[in-house]
């Protein structure tokens, strides 16, 4: 699986000038969605894409990709640009090092655990959220319909989060979460909600690993379940 890690800038501005423009020459755009594996996967995000203490495999995009193919449904190993600890400026500022070369057939964004620890603003997450998504949707050739957006995840449930305010989390999440939806729908993304399926975690140890804080492979494939509908219908079955 192969994480993103070097390159410029340009390929950059000529996707953002493909989605502001509708993609002309969409035909070349179709064609560099797909390699010799399959469709090409882009996923961006934090410590919950790159799988922070799980074996490669246990990712959430890993975890999708495989039951992509149980549906018979061709797609290469997610590309992943994601970084444990990462907020929404640091994982914009690593795009622009990383240069994904576009286009995808599906791109998936998870952001903002950070920005909300961090104790950032709503306002703000929703400005840089809108600019991460916008570029999201670049990547995919300026098809929203091919971006899956997930939900920030409660890590308020966890035993990391012993002695602190765990209903003011949750309601901050709730707050970014609902700011982040909004956004997903008024671009044409796909939303999937897996703060529910997170806060399970409080009362099954099992959803954890040893950290008390990241989700376990078996949380993830929790998540890649819920994923798998809209992946799908962002490629088209």
């Amino acid at each position: 699986m192969r994480t993103i890690r070097t390159g410029g800038i340009k390929r950059l501005a000529v996707l953002a000038a493909c989605a502001a423009l509708g993609c002309a020459g969409r035909g070349k755009m179709e064609e560099g969605r797909v390699s010799e594996t399959g469709a090409r996967y882009l996923a961006l995000g934090d410590s919950y894409t790159i799988g922070e203490g799980v074996e490669d495999g246990e990712r959430w995009p890993a975890l999708l990709a495989a039951l992509l193919r149980a549906r018979g449904i061709a797609v290469a190993d997610p590309e992943i640009v994601a970084r444990t600890g990462w907020t929404t400026d640091e994982l914009d500022a690593a795009i622009d090092q990383a240069a994904p070369r576009g286009p995808y057939a599906l791109v998936s964004l998870l952001i903002g655990v950070n920005d909300q620890y961090r104790g950032g603003a709503e306002s703000i997450y929703r400005e840089r959220f809108t600019a991460l998504l916008r570029r999201a949707v670049g990547f995919a050739g300026g098809d929203a319909s091919r971006v899956v957006v997930l939900s920030i995840p409660d890590w308020g449930v966890t035993p990391f989060a012993e002695g602190r305010d765990r209903a003011r989390i949750a309601s901050e999440i709730d707050a970014f979460n609902a700011a982040a939806r909004e956004v997903t729908a008024e671009l044409g993304a796909r939303w999937v909600d897996v703060t529910p399926a997170s806060r399970e975690a409080g009362s099954d140890p099992a959803m954890l690993v040893g950290d008390g804080l990241h989700p376990s492979g078996r949380q993830y494939a929790r998540w890649a379940e819920l994923a798998l509908p809209a992946a799908a219908a962002a490629l088209g079955r």
